[in-house]
């Protein structure tokens, strides 16, 4: 099974092919990291009582305001959800203190991710899948990139276009809150460059929708055309053999990794 490591900043359309790549005729099965940050913080977990813990005493607007729709303890009984934006302003920036409250968040949520991550690709591994696409938007920068037999960044070329991509998108977002978000992240076009080197692809999507799809597409016609079917079935019926494979692949993307550090 191919591990297909989707990956973007801000604003640049990754959701849009994440998308694409899960509707017809791809119909790929999508592992997204985001959604699983979310379920992994959600109150009554133990990512809730960790964020509530560190940032609680120093955040007062950390958790949703109560209000006739939402009761002191929350709809569940297990706390109120977490105030995103304010969490946000938190983390979100270049000064040493957001790189400091960013490092925290970031050990609270990663492991978890990873696990419940873990236990949709075996599920996809095991029920025959002939690829599944991992959505992370800090796959190079998690080392998950390790554990992907290729990679795929959404970029823009244009850093304006990214910008007022995300000021569309977020309205709520101030000038100020829209470039702390793009600089806290790795430069897309640095991400391409790092994809590229590996063996990986680019799509860019400064231009249209159907743009991006033809692009898509031939990325897809490569990978599927590479993509033996009876291997595959030879893997799923042979796990010592699938892990063997998965094994060099992971050494074959560290030395990767360990070129693009030095």
């Amino acid at each position: 099974m191919l591990l297909i490591g989707l990956t973007g900043s801000i604003a640049t359309g990754k959701s849009t092919v994440s998308s694409i790549l899960s509707s017809p005729p791809h119909s790929l099965p999508i592992v997204d990291a985001d959604v699983l940050a979310r379920e992994v913080v959600e109150p009554g977990t133990k990512g809730y009582a960790a964020i509530v813990k560190h940032f609680g005493p120093t955040t007062p607007d950390l958790l949703v305001e109560p209000s006739g729709s939402m009761p002191e303890n929350g709809p569940t009984g297990k706390g109120r959800p977490l105030n995103r934006p304010a969490l946000g302003r938190r983390v979100f920036g270049d000064s040493d203190e957001r790189r400091k409250d960013r490092a925290v968040l970031n050990g609270i949520v990663h492991p978890a991710v990873r696990w419940a991550m873990a236990r949709k690709v075996l599920w996809c591994y095991l029920t025959g899948c002939w690829a599944v696409v991992l959505d992370v938007p800090l796959l190079f920068e998690s080392k998950l990139d390790r554990f992907c037999g290729t990679t795929l960044v959404v970029g823009v070329r244009d850093p304006e276009i990214q910008m007022r991509r995300l000021r569309e998108r977020d309205a709520h977002l101030t000038s100020e809150d829209a470039e702390n978000r793009v600089r806290s992240q790795t430069d897309v076009r640095t991400k391409a460059k790092w994809s590229e080197a590996r063996g990986g692809h680019v799509v860019w999507n400064d231009g249209t929708k159907e743009e991006l799809t033809v692009q898509l597409d031939e990325v897809m016609r490569g990978l599927k055309a590479q993509s033996n079917g009876l291997w595959s079935w030879v893997l799923l019926a042979c796990p010592p053999l699938a892990v063997t494979l998965a094994a060099w692949h992971f050494w074959r993307n560290q030395r990767s990794q360990a070129d693009r550090s030095s």
